[in-house]
């Protein structure tokens, strides 16, 4: 595995700030210490794991995780292959992680969304051995086997067990019986290979993301502790695919460190979530923004659901905005205390839920555990209120499957990870987000963020989403082109949208050209996909 893995001169370096981080042993097994340790310490009939109406104990997760690992071992999975997880967030899942890391093998989530092309992509950059996946979620994978050079089993959870097996798949449900309950850790080096995580593809074709054997510790130890100061009273739930380090880390690692528990849900409704939060007594919330917003959206949620367990609420992945932040605290009287982070370094690297002192509108400051700054063009620091270049450096860092030229490009000299966002951060040590690198609008020698322009349009009652990218013009190089959604009913012209952006942002920032379309691409954890947006807008083929 080590040769798919970039030369180490070529890896970020690392800070080992926090206390806990030197308790580790140099050999461990991420089971046993987020599962075993728990029950070993009796606590075995504490709630792990909260979906829908079950309710599943640390005991029975742990059971369930070996017998599956049993019956993985069976099949021949040894420690350090790749097993790809193609599922919502259920139970199941969180069986198979658990239990293909009990054998020392690498878990690889992936996207709900991903299609057979990226799929086929995944199962054989990754060299997978096997798939597991939801029966609802099969057809892809059907699609795509033809094209697997690597995988040799593929097995599937839910749907008929005779058509699963008339297919040449395996049942979950009969592994899961097959397997013995006990079985002894594989133990891992903490720079061994634990997790792989392919990006959502907001900038092209999915890329792994190499995750060790440490960082399923140090993230609980470093954001869990210090961040959302978890305990094991906590219930932690949201939407966040496993697939991505944000949903991976809240569900799968995190909880379990504390003796809390996990609270999941398939597909992210807002009544649902509301439901959710209700029912699993959720006590930690994290969410992407866009969900938030749709959560606003539920009339009278306020005084129908009664959220009076929530006591944080945290959002990333795109921008919250201050708006947002405002509509959540006047309605429910909670805060969101936004962050941001990348699947390549794992989760959350700043943060407001740290201060617990929110700016609306900022995502707040650095973690324990990491260094934030600002730097320009040439690689040097920039001075407060500066838009600049985000790196970051701590315990955990950017490493890419396969890719050293694409490493190369994502760690400065000095061994400092490269976020992609353009931010500025300002005298009280406040980060301020302006743009992915990818999407600043270069006009008339002025650099514009999109989303400042999609707040404000965001702003207008008859606007249910919109998007804002760069296209190219001969005078100024590039306009502000938005792409607008309209709530069902609701008529609106852009000449009457661009009026109400008039003395809202400044003259040079306005949009030069609105579209009003049916739908925003987004992907599972609701990031706006504006590649896509200029792809069609290339193409000249945007749907009206």
């Amino acid at each position: 595995m080590a040769d798919h893995l970039p030369p180490r001169e070529l890896w970020p370096k690392r800070l080992y700030t926090l206390p806990e981080y030197a308790t580790y042993a140099e050999q461990f097994n991420p089971t046993e210490e987020l599962l075993g340790k728990v029950v070993s310490a009796g606590q075995g009939e504490r709630v792990a794991v909260l979906f829908e109406d079950q309710r599943i104990t640390y005991n029975q997760l742990l059971t369930q995780a070996n017998k599956f690992a049993n019956a993985l071992r069976d099949l021949g999975v040894q420690a350090g292959e790749r097993i790809i997880l193609r599922m919502p967030n259920i139970p199941p899942a969180l069986v198979a992680n658990f239990a293909i890391l009990k054998l020392g093998a690498v878990c690889t989530p992936t996207s709900p969304l991903f299609s057979r092309t990226e799929i086929a992509h995944v199962a054989n950059d990754s060299e997978a051995v096997a798939i597991i996946v939801s029966a609802m979620l099969l057809g892809e994978v059907e699609a795509a086997r033809e094209n697997f050079q690597t995988v040799k089993h593929i097995i599937v959870v839910g749907g008929d067990p005779a058509e699963v097996k008339a297919k040449g798949f395996l049942p979950y449900a009969e592994l899961l019986q097959s397997g013995g309950p006990n079985l002894d850790p594989v133990l891992r080096k903490r720079e061994d290979v634990a997790l792989l995580l392919y990006t959502s593809g907001t900038t092209g074709r999915p890329k792994g993301t190499v995750h060790f054997v440490e960082e399923l510790l140090i993230v609980p130890d470093g954001f869990g502790k210090y961040g959302w100061r978890v305990t094991e009273n906590d219930v932690i739930g949201g939407s966040a695919p496993l697939a991505f380090g944000a949903g991976y880390s809240s569900y799968a690692t995190i909880p379990f460190r504390f003796g809390a528990a996990a609270s999941l849900i398939a597909k992210f409704d807002p009544e649902k979530m509301f439901e959710t939060i209700q029912k699993h007594k959720v006590s930690i919330l994290t969410l992407a923004p866009t969900a938030y917003r749709k959560m606003l959206q539920v009339p009278d949620a306020e005084k129908k659901y009664d959220l009076s367990s929530l006591r944080v609420c945290t959002g990333g992945g795109e921008s919250l905005t201050a708006p947002t932040y405002h509509a959540w605290k006047e309605k429910f009287g909670l805060e969101i205390f936004e962050g941001l982070g990348t699947t390549e370094m794992m989760y959350v690297f700043a943060s407001n839920v740290v201060s617990r002192k929110a700016k609306a509108g900022s995502f707040g400051q650095a973690v324990p555990g990491y260094q934030l700054k600002v730097i320009d063009e040439e690689g040097k620091e920039t001075t407060n209120g500066n838009i600049g270049h985000f790196v970051a450096c701590g315990p955990t860092g950017t490493i890419y499957w396969r890719d050293p030229e694409k490493q190369r490009r994502a760690i400065t000299p000095d061994g400092w990870n490269r976020a992609g966002d353009y931010v500025l951060v300002d005298d009280d040590g406040y980060f301020w987000f302006v743009s992915r690198e990818d999407d600043i609008i270069k006009s008339s020698g002025y650099r514009i963020g999109p989303e400042e322009i999609e707040v404000t349009i965001a702003n207008h009652p008859a606007v249910a989403d919109v998007g804002v990218i760069g296209v190219p013009d001969e005078v100024r190089g590039q306009i502000a082109k938005a792409f607008v959604v309209l709530k069902q009913g609701e008529k609106l012209t852009p000449e009457e949208l661009l009026v109400f952006c008039k003395g809202k942002i400044a003259t040079y920032k306005l949009p030069r050209e609105v579209v009003i379309v049916n739908e925003l691409p987004r992907t599972a954890t609701g990031k706006l996909l504006r590649r896509v947006l200029k792809q069609k807008e290339a193409t000249t083929q945007v749907p009206a």
